[in-house]
């Protein structure tokens, strides 16, 4: 609760202040936990975004649209064809760079906030987010309901790590607004960008963004660490461990 209400009232401090500058136009965020940490006990965590809107005509209705990516990685879809009483991989299609997490949380949903093409440019809702894939050998974003995007998406969506929830933002005073990002047990490490955008009257308003981060520590970290830097001490190390675990074994279940 202490860490939850810190930044709450930091943010209804700098609502105070916009009064002062009500003529401009300006996008304070704040987190709850900027840094989560994974250990062996790590079973996910629930990070809170306060948001102050400052500016803008005193009635004004805005509308918050709050995307959080993960690192980037690679990422193959294969598609899979019957053939001789076989099923086989023919066909693949590699996306480059994807968001290894990708939240997409909003006060309503973003199709009711503005046009279809500003939410595009915008990256404004789930579907708008740009996958880009490896098409021979060009390079693009390709339509929303292409087999191989719709395929990534059900794999990242069933492992919890993409969704997008459009009640997942909530005004708690006309220009304070907060929300809830869910950081799963399986999280990839890294940093997490959390971008903001403000909508009214169909236009983008502002835009604003900040930054979390998920990190190993303890003997997780250690071993992330020994793998990455010095991996080759780090395969002698677990093929001497296997052959320990396989020796032990062998005596303890060794029938005279």
């Amino acid at each position: 609760m202490r860490r939850l209400l810190r930044p709450l009232l930091l943010v209804l401090a700098m609502l105070a202040g916009a009064t002062a500058t009500a003529g401009a136009q300006g996008l304070v965020l704040s987190l709850s936990k900027p840094r989560v940490t994974i250990s062996s006990s790590f079973s996910g965590e629930q990070i809170v975004l306060f948001g102050v809107i400052e500016g803008g005509a005193p009635n004004t209705p805005f509308d918050v649209v709050v995307t959080v990516r993960g690192p980037n990685e690679g990422f193959i879809t294969w598609r899979k064809q019957r053939r001789l009483g076989i099923w086989m991989n023919v066909d693949s299609r590699t996306f480059v760079s994807a968001p290894s997490y990708l939240a997409v949380l909003s006060n309503r949903p973003p199709s009711e906030m503005a046009d279809a093409e500003t939410l595009r440019q915008e990256q404004a809702g789930f579907s708008n987010n740009h996958l880009l894939q490896r098409v021979g050998t060009d390079f693009a974003d390709v339509v929303a309901d292409d087999p191989f995007r719709q395929a990534f998406l059900r794999v990242k969506q069933a492992q919890g790590l993409y969704f997008e929830r459009t009640s997942g933002v909530e005004f708690i005073a006309p220009r304070v607004f907060r929300a809830t990002i869910p950081i799963p047990g399986t999280a990839p490490v890294g940093r997490y960008e959390v971008v903001v955008k403000t909508f009214a009257g169909g236009e983008l308003v502002d835009r604003s963004a900040t930054s979390l981060e998920v990190a190993k520590v303890d003997f997780e970290q250690f071993v992330a660490t020994m793998a990455r830097d010095h991996a080759w001490l780090y395969g002698l190390a677990t093929a001497l461990m296997a052959l320990g675990v396989g020796f032990i074994a062998n005596i303890v279940f060794r029938k005279d």
